[in-house]
């Protein structure tokens, strides 16, 4: 008897753009979320590598509700995803491909989307169950690479992350990317004081930039 694939659970990513946010503390995240969810941004990374994120999701979780999916990345432990499935995250999202923890999440039927950069990698998390995998570091690859990879895996649903900046999203989309995921360019100097305003701006070019390539995309595959 042949063994069923795992699940994959349901996560609406297409076409959407993922901001994923670094600092140095969870206490600075309300007021770019604010503007990050006003220019259009639905998708909210808050990463381990801030302090106090676990202890802050569920305030942010409360103020934001429907209008936006807020995510806990740069998850390296199980112990860490038990933590954040246990305080609200909505979806994971690892740096490597840690099948431990890709089970973990698809048990508990919360979408995570594992990293990798290798065929092997990327197959073996969304073999696991994953919604999606995310091709990192992808500003070392290119977005030919997710034509390649769409070659023996044509089923297989791509994020790429790392160094990709507004003006090259579309390009991802463009190659096969179910969605992309940006930190530093469309953050820009937000936690240090810089224009809210500005974040908007740029949330909203790089969701409408996304968006218009999304449906090009599914135009031509028409």
């Amino acid at each position: 008897m042949v063994a069923s694939s795992p699940p994959h659970p349901i996560l609406s990513l297409t076409g959407q753009v993922i901001a994923v946010l670094r600092t140095t503390h969870a206490s600075k995240y309300l007021p770019v979320i604010e503007s990050l969810v006003a220019g259009g941004v639905r998708f909210i990374e808050l990463t381990l590598t801030t302090e106090g994120v676990f202890d802050h999701l569920a305030e942010i979780r409360a103020v934001f509700g429907d209008t936006a999916e807020i995510g806990i990345g740069t998850v390296t432990t199980t112990g860490q995803a038990e933590c954040a499935l246990d305080v609200g995250a909505q979806f994971l999202v690892t740096p490597s491909t840690n099948l431990d923890i890709v089970n973990t999440a698809v048990a508990r039927e919360i979408p995570i989307v594992p990293g990798g950069l290798t065929p092997t990698e990327l197959h073996a998390g969304w073999s696991a169950g994953a919604v999606a995998v995310k091709v990192f570091p992808a500003s070392t690859v290119g977005p030919d690479y997710i034509r390649q990879l769409h070659g023996p895996f044509p089923q297989m649903q791509l994020i790429p992350s790392g160094g990709i900046t507004i003006e090259d999203a579309p390009r991802w989309i463009s190659a096969g990317a179910l969605a992309v995921s940006l930190g530093g360019p469309l953050l820009g100097d937000a936690f240090e004081g810089g224009s809210l305003a500005q974040l908007t701006e740029r949330a909203r070019r790089v969701t409408e930039l996304v968006s218009a390539a999304t449906e090009d995309r599914k135009g031509r595959n028409r």
